[in-house]
């Protein structure tokens, strides 16, 4: 029986691989790596260092998605020898390691099928999120707070490299906003589902009388700009104030004018930075953050699609996309995918890649759905 085990599950697995490589490309994607070599190996590469950076940040990215393929279809071919050895022996500590191998084989199986579907422009890029509080008095503040923590936690978890830009906290409790940078290959791609309101239904610990309430907040997720990008903004463009920082922090932080609050007068998009020691880096941050909101404006104008940004969410009732209930009982859910999980706690905790996987896999459904609709 354990034999027929074995042999079902490694052919589901080579047939996954199979599939991941169909999309992948990979005489398409090795002939790109050779291209770029060559591009790389060019004596005058660095004369224009903005091509440059992108020519040998491409290769690193394909080379890297390469090694990927290939070695999982190295480790493929192990675990196939691995379990006939142990089968002819009868070892089965082996077979045991071997169930274990394939588990984790089918988990870096599925985390390559859910990237072969961020084909966005921008969705390998690194990301800068939003969070706001929206209806719900002190509850959605914590909501806010307690939806940070989430975000952080998982890019913990899976090893990411993270930077919170700006906090501003609540009067009582949590967080009015907070702005974070997300510094991992896809984070755009991946993060983007979660773009939208988030409800929360509880026993609210700050009602004396212990009543349920419902509180909301809005998760906005943008591309990370790139030199490359040429988002150019005039000085005349942009109002600048600068004011102390708010909340707990440590040396120079609530001392100086060092936070910036920083408008682009033409779109009134406002975005504020306090979380760096100095004005100039709180400045430098808020710039980055404001250009990539612009590129992300300038892409919709230019597809003509009316696709909502951050202050367009109404974080309030018919308008959430996930719902964190509490009380009565104990469920986070999708309210697009009908993804869901019995253990609110972990999801908290930053156990979310069920929901982006789910999520990514909904968007290519939809827009496979548009295109035939065309």
């Amino acid at each position: 029986m354990a034999s027929l085990d074995f042999s079902a599950r490694i052919k589901a697995l080579r047939s996954s691989y199979a599939s991941v490589l169909e999309v992948s490309d990979l005489p398409g994607l090795r002939a790109a790596i050779d291209r770029l070599s060559d591009q790389a190996g060019a004596p005058d590469l660095w004369d224009n260092p903005e091509t440059a950076q992108q020519v040998t940040s491409q290769l690193s990215h394909k080379q890297a998605e390469l090694e990927r393929l290939e070695k999982l279809s190295a480790a493929l071919d192990d675990l196939e020898v691995m379990v006939e050895l142990a089968q002819e022996e009868g070892d089965s500590q082996t077979l045991a390691e071997a169930q274990d191998e394939a588990q984790r084989l089918e988990d870096k199986i599925a985390e390559l099928e859910v990237l072969t579907l961020l084909s966005g422009d921008y969705d390998a890029r690194e990301a800068v999120v939003t969070i706001r509080a929206g209806a719900g008095g002190v509850d959605a503040a914590d909501f806010a707070q307690m939806l940070l923590r989430m975000y952080l936690r998982w890019a913990e978890k899976k090893g990411y490299q993270t930077q919170v830009l700006d906090t501003s906290y609540a009067e009582e409790a949590g967080l009015k906003s907070a702005t974070f940078e997300l510094k991992a290959p896809y984070a755009f791609g991946r993060l983007s589902i979660e773009a939208g309101t988030h409800r929360l239904v509880r026993i609210s610990p700050f009602n004396s009388q212990g009543k349920r309430m419902t509180s909301f907040a809005a998760v906005e997720v943008i591309p990370l700009i790139e030199q490359t990008d040429h988002i150019e903004i005039p000085e005349s463009e942009l109002k600048i104030d600068v004011f102390r920082s708010s909340g707990p922090g440590g040396q120079s932080v609530n001392t100086t004018d060092s936070a910036v609050r920083m408008t682009h007068i033409p779109t009134g998009i406002v975005v504020s930075m306090q979380n760096e020691k100095s004005q100039l880096q709180n400045r430098a941050a808020a710039l980055r953050v404001l250009q990539s909101r612009l590129l992300l404006l300038r892409r919709e104008e230019e597809e003509a699609q009316k696709k909502e940004l951050a202050g367009d969410v109404r974080a309030s009732w018919g308008d959430q996309m996930r719902s964190y209930v509490l009380n009565p009982y104990q469920m986070v859910k999708d309210l697009r995918t009908n993804y869901e999980e019995g253990n609110p706690s972990a999801v908290f905790d930053g156990a979310l890649d069920g929901f982006i996987d789910a999520g990514v896999r909904w968007r290519a459904s939809q827009r496979q759905e548009e295109k035939k609709e065309a």
